[in-house]
């Protein structure tokens, strides 16, 4: 299956129904402002449409649902300078994109099978029937790009259990199927074989049924049983201090962490545990974006976006240079101005 602009997209009905396929496969489905606004308006169709119950959306290609949004067009947009206002407007539409899939009031089935990472996590992470196979891999990579978890993603991650989602978000470390359903990003396990035919149950079938003819217990989380020095590494109450506990923990994960961590932005580790202490202390996801969508403007004024995307994405030579390059160098200045009001450009969702 290819795409173009044109099917990047793939809407269609089966039975009572309503599919939804993102469909850029070399991308990995990655989001586009307009997969975005086609989505929405298949949203706004569906949710009036009394020959619609259920809505699925799924990715082509095989890899996974979503790989994110396309950061390539963030990356070219804030080297353009300009305030980088495309970016923005994507940000905006995607943002109200995830609330109303939160709000959605048919069954949204998300079929996360393969890679979900980012803007895929957005898209699927906030339906109301969340679908793992044993193939499933889902991240929030931000900081790898000198950026903050967004879409959503820092309000399902402050309410992992412990602080497994700063584990998450620090490091960008991936959920398997297990860890996905007992950290709150998805609901129910369907073995891949039994896929296909959970997904055409749905034709016909309340998704509820069709979970219970086609779902089993997920298998043990990867995660769970370092669930303990987890809880107490990541509790400390900076960046610095995390880093020293997992140092000197003894635990040869806990470590890891540390060197995973030692790799990211200074800027986005400090900036993303201050927007998950401050989301754990807001009520509804409509707050989060609110939040989120501060922290990813104030973001484009970073040195370390531009760069983190160049060195991941563009030149592909994983060895950004991040300015500041120290975390001693970030300044509590320096994180607080990300959460600053935007005056009449709020997102203001509720």
């Amino acid at each position: 299956m290819t795409s173009t602009d044109d099917d990047a997209v793939l809407l269609r009905r089966d039975g009572r129904a309503g599919r939804i396929t993102l469909n850029r496969p070399r991308a990995i489905n990655a989001l586009t402002h307009d997969m975005v606004r086609r989505v929405d308006a298949a949203l706004t169709a569906w949710e009036h449409d009394d020959a619609v119950a259920t809505v699925v959306i799924d990715g082509a290609g095989g890899r996974g649902l979503c790989a994110g949004g396309d950061i390539r067009l963030i990356h070219d947009d804030a080297r353009a300078g300009g305030g980088a206002g495309a970016t923005r407007a994507f940000w905006r539409d995607e943002y109200r994109l995830n609330a109303r899939i939160a709000a959605f009031p048919k069954p949204y089935v998300a079929l996360m099978d393969g890679l979900v990472m980012g803007g895929g996590v957005g898209v699927s992470a906030h339906g109301g029937v969340r679908i793992v196979t044993e193939r499933s891999a889902i991240a929030m990579p931000e900081t790898g790009i000198g950026f903050a978890p967004d879409v959503g993603g820092t309000y399902l991650l402050s309410r992992a259990p412990g602080e497994l989602g700063t584990h998450l978000a620090l490091t960008t470390a991936r959920l398997d199927a297990g860890d996905a359903v007992r950290s709150g990003f998805a609901d129910h396990f369907v073995p891949r074989a039994r896929l296909a035919d959970f997904a055409a149950a749905l034709a016909d079938t309340d998704p509820a049924e069709a979970v219970r003819a086609h779902a089993a217990p997920a298998p043990p989380g990867a995660l769970a049983p370092h669930q303990e020095w987890i809880d107490h590494c990541y509790a400390a109450g900076s960046v610095e201090e995390i880093l020293a506990r997992l140092r000197d923990s003894g635990v040869p994960e806990a470590k890891e962490a540390a060197e995973a961590m030692a790799t990211k932005s200074p800027t986005a580790l400090k900036v993303t545990l201050a927007a998950l202490r401050r989301a754990r202390r807001l009520s509804t996801l409509g707050e989060v974006l609110n939040q989120e969508y501060r922290v990813s403007c104030a973001s484009l004024a970073d040195a370390d976006l531009v760069e983190g995307i160049r060195a991941q994405v563009v030149d592909k030579d994983r060895r950004p240079r991040w300015s500041p390059s120290t975390l001693a160098e970030v300044s509590e200045a320096d994180v607080t101005r990300h959460f600053a009001p935007l005056g009449g450009a709020e997102l203001g969702l509720v």
